[in-house]
This record gives C-alpha cells, sequence and structure tokens, in this order.
C-alpha cells in the first residue's frame, strides 16, 4: 500500500473500522475493507527514536463501532536522562464499545523529528 499525508487526526471521528492492530513498537492500523485505512507509524532517521510504548484499553473496542473521539496531546522536554530531546505523544480513541489510549515516546539529539506520522493507506 502507498500512504498519503493527511491531518488531522479528527479524520477518524465517525468512521467505523475492521480491524485496529498494532505491532506492539511501531505501528498503529485502522483498517477498513470499504473504505480509508490509517496508519499511525514514524520513519526511523539517523540519530532519532519514535515507538509506540503502551495501550491502554482493548483495541478491538475500537473496531465495529464508529469513532466518537480522537484526540492527540503532546508534551516535549530537554534531557530527561535518554537523549538530548523527548516527546510524549498521547492518542485517545473512543466508541460506544469502550476507551482506548495510545502512548508514544520520541527521542533525539535535537536535530531530528520525534512525531508519529498519520496517514491514509491507499491501496496499491
Amino acid at each position: 500500500m502507498n500512504a498519503v499525508d493527511i491531518n488531522p487526526i479528527k479524520d477518524l471521528l465517525g468512521k467505523t473500522f475492521d480491524e485496529v492492530r498494532s505491532d506492539s513498537h511501531t505501528i498503529l492500523d485502522f483498517i477498513s475493507k470499504d473504505g480509508p485505512s490509517y496508519r499511525f507509524w514514524h520513519e526511523q532517521d539517523c540519530c532519532e527514536s519514535v515507538t509506540l510504548e503502551d495501550i491502554v484499553g482493548d483495541l478491538n473496542d475500537l473496531a465495529g463501532s464508529p469513532i466518537l473521539q480522537a484526540d492527540e496531546v503532546s508534551s516535549s522536554s530537554g534531557a530527561e536522562g535518554r537523549d538530548d530531546s523527548n516527546t510524549w505523544t498521547f492518542y485517545k480513541f473512543a466508541t460506544a464499545k469502550g476507551r482506548v489510549t495510545v502512548r508514544w515516546w520520541g527521542s533525539s539529539n535535537g536535530y531530528y523529528s520525534e512525531t508519529v506520522d498519520f496517514v491514509e493507506l491507499q491501496p496499491a
């Protein structure tokens, strides 16, 4: 699949997905058989790292029911013992079935991106 950059995360509101899955460290996918699918991820570069650190809730609660909440909260700061710069990004999702919070951690030497990419997946 090819990817197209989109923004904002609010594009997920009202959409129903067939499956929401994660590889536990680098990718979170919202999959739809009949509509657009989306991916949260980060293309790693030289002196930085962005990883999916934690998922609170059940991703299955985000499938089969319209997305009612899709929020992003981010915080950046200087060194905390890891690297020169770091960013926490939380994504908060909800459907009628439940709520899920996804926490990403980005760190770098201060010259590279620490953000999570959000793209619409296009069929190949």
